[in-house]
């Protein structure tokens, strides 16, 4: 099990680049503070500092909901995926067979701040979640806690296997948001994610990994994906990058193309997308 889990991480680690978004950024209402929608908006264009102060506002204005540090520790890990190169390097990698080069070492200052902003995400979620175990902003904050922790131990550290037990818990937490919640869409990112990812592999693979706890559905994991670049809000963008990675994996090279045309206008200050198609017509000639 432990060489399996270890595969699966090293193998879709191009995928969970990206994960520092996942879940945090939606709120389970059916308002969207502002501050919270600018930062966010500021992360996918990689404008940081802005991002980081409307994170802060939204901290000051909100002390109690654990989605504030929450959004801040997944600015504060984006930021250092793209200061260290990981972004810019792997974020499309197309070798299902990726294997790590040696990482650029995180800021010890960085991570702290990174840690820190968690456990108060935690701290405010877990009693909310002790009174009431359907409170949806502590279901999401916990899901992106996971899903943020299991992004530093398999991209800084090397953890395979805990990245994917932190992956497992922050599909749970988002499961249990589903189930009250059922147009809480930009949850189902992380159900798409997991569903297509251990969908993918092999059918030994994918027997060991159900034996462990993990289920996949290529298909509906595209589907899921795809209702949320369709009806989520704050996850919409990041659904659109997920679903090119994987039609990029795919080799629907038009399909990918579309989208990451969509994303470059969209938000021209990420040059990824713009890289990223350049590579792709690059392909074609």
């Amino acid at each position: 099990m432990r060489s399996v889990k270890s595969e699966f991480i090293r193998s879709w680690a191009p995928a969970l680049l990206v994960v520092p978004l996942i879940l945090g950024t939606a709120t389970a209402g059916d308002t969207y503070p502002a501050t919270l929608d600018q930062g966010f908006q500021a992360l996918y264009n990689l404008d940081f500092d802005r991002a980081q102060q409307q994170f802060a506002t939204y901290q000051n204005q909100h002390p109690d909901d654990p989605m504030g540090p929450v959004a801040e520790a997944s600015g504060l890990l984006f930021n250092e995926l793209n200061r260290t190169g990981l972004l810019n390097s792997r974020f499309f990698d197309r070798d299902s067979a990726f294997t790590f080069s040696p990482t650029p070492k995180p800021d010890p200052g960085t991570y702290q701040r990174f840690a820190s902003a968690l456990r108060r995400a935690e701290v405010l979620a877990q009693p909310r979640l002790a009174a009431d175990r359907n409170d949806r902003n502590a279901l999401l904050a916990l899901a992106l806690a996971n899903g943020l922790r299991a992004d530093y131990s398999a991209l800084f550290e090397h953890k395979y296997n805990v990245a994917l037990h932190y992956t497992r818990d922050a599909t749970s937490y988002a499961r249990q948001l589903l189930m009250i919640c059922p147009d809480c869409y930009d949850a189902y990112i992380a159900t798409g994610i997991s569903r297509y990812l251990i969908g993918s592999l092999s059918a030994p693979l994918r027997w060991i990994l159900r034996m462990g706890g993990f289920s996949g559905d290529k298909k509906q994991g595209i589907a899921e994906l795809q209702l949320v670049s369709e009806r989520g809000h704050y996850l919409a963008p990041y659904a659109r990058i997920l679903l090119a990675i994987a039609e990029i994996r795919e080799k629907n090279t038009t399909r990918a193309r579309q989208l990451l045309t969509e994303l470059r206008d969209e938000y021209p200050g990420n040059p990824l997308f713009a890289q990223e198609l350049a590579s792709l017509n690059k392909g074609q000639e």
